[in-house]
């Protein structure tokens, strides 16, 4: 099974606090070991909101929509893809993340035949 981890952030209207040497270097490895393990299928971080824009769907008429999106309580900050064999594989896996902060959300990707 694939599942999608979400790293949730609150407000993204200013540039991100880099991670201090240690922080950086334990997240490495953490990174590493899923590697090894072919856990991970990708993974990223992404620009604030500030930098995005959203497109909202209203029948036939689209509308575009530029960051920041304040109405929005949590936005995702970055991401992975993995590929597991089991939802508690998944929460076993973020359980050892060497974060000291924050909130993360896994959520199963549907596979449909055929897509």
């Amino acid at each position: 099974m694939r599942v999608l981890v979400l790293a949730k952030e609150g407000e993204q209207n200013g540039s991100a606090t880099p991670p201090t040497p240690k922080a950086m270097a334990e997240f490495q490895k953490f990174n590493e070991e899923l590697v090894k393990a072919a856990v991970v299928v990708g993974s990223g971080r992404l620009y604030p909101s500030s930098q995005g824009k959203r497109v909202r769907f209203d029948g036939e008429r689209r509308s575009v929509i530029d960051g920041p999106f304040a109405e929005a309580k949590e936005l995702v900050g970055g991401y992975w893809l993995w590929q597991v064999r089991s939802l508690d594989e998944a929460l076993e896996w973020l359980k050892r993340a060497p974060f000291d902060g924050g909130t993360f959300e896994i959520r199963q990707i549907m596979e449909f035949e055929g897509m």
